[in-house]
């Protein structure tokens, strides 16, 4: 243990005794529990996505039989409508407590909670990654205005480190302030992210192997724009890696249940 996290322990615990604070997923009182506003035991739920998925976005199947004859078999939407992006890393799925931090973390302001999400990100990095350089998705400068922060970038200056490549954030960017993504239907999206996205100097992408680094990956259409302008500016490749996908509520692991389902 550094001593920072040291530090930032006995701070948080201090604080913790002063102005008493509970889980924000089951609403117990916190304690020594190491992770900003999340009790060992909700933190202690998130776990890997297991099982077979499709090999490009990682969306989950339900039965083994979908890759039992065909290990490389794609989901629907990837046979019907091929992604830019050559595959995708995500390895937790968007659900409760980690649904909860990212909230906090991207719409609250909770900062403080990077270090846990990029620490669980870097857990779950493949050993098959390979990238030159990391590109978090940008957001439009109007937005970065009122939140004040990228969660995208504050990710990836995490995972830089780990991967010992360079993060670049400011070539690629967003020209147009579109509606967000969640607020429209699917048959929308596309659309609204049509030339969204731009890049201020492509030659530095040229040949590249380049990783986008996202918080959450829901349809892939931001991703998949993101992917096609670094493309046709020359990269090589263009993969995704997020900490977090959503899954249909069927494929949602059981130890996702918030502890209070297990005393019932």
């Amino acid at each position: 243990m550094n001593s920072h996290t040291l530090v930032a322990g006995i701070l948080r615990q201090a604080s913790r005794l002063l102005l008493p604070s509970d889980c924000t997923t089951c609403a117990q009182p916190l304690a020594d529990d190491p992770v900003p506003f999340f009790c060992r035991r909700c933190w202690g739920l998130i776990r890997a996505l297991q099982g077979p998925a499709c090999p490009r976005c990682r969306r989950p199947f339900a039965s083994t039989v979908a890759t039992m004859e065909s290990p490389t078999h794609e989901c629907h939407d990837c046979l019907t409508r091929a992604p830019h992006y050559t595959q995708v890393w995500a390895a937790y799925a968007y659900c409760s407590p980690l649904q909860d931090a990212i909230a906090l973390f991207k719409y609250r302001g909770k900062v403080a909670l990077a270090d846990p999400l990029g620490a669980l990100l870097a857990q779950a990095l493949p050993t098959t990654l390979n990238a030159d350089l990391l590109m978090p998705i940008p957001l439009h400068p109007h937005r970065l205005r009122q939140r004040e922060f990228n969660q995208s970038l504050l990710l990836a200056d995490r995972i830089g480190p780990v991967l010992r490549r360079p993060v670049s954030y400011r070539n690629l960017v967003r020209i147009v302030d579109t509606d967000p993504q969640i607020t429209l239907p699917r048959s929308a999206r596309l659309h609204n992210l049509r030339k969204a996205f731009a890049l201020l100097i492509p030659r530095e992408v040229a040949g590249k192997r380049i990783l986008l680094i996202d918080d959450v990956f829901t349809t892939g259409t931001t991703a998949n724009e993101c992917a096609k302008v670094l493309l046709e500016a020359g990269a090589k490749d263009v993969a995704v890696l997020a900490l977090a996908r959503s899954v249909d509520a069927g494929m949602v692991p059981d130890t996702w249940l918030p502890p209070s389902a297990f005393d019932q």
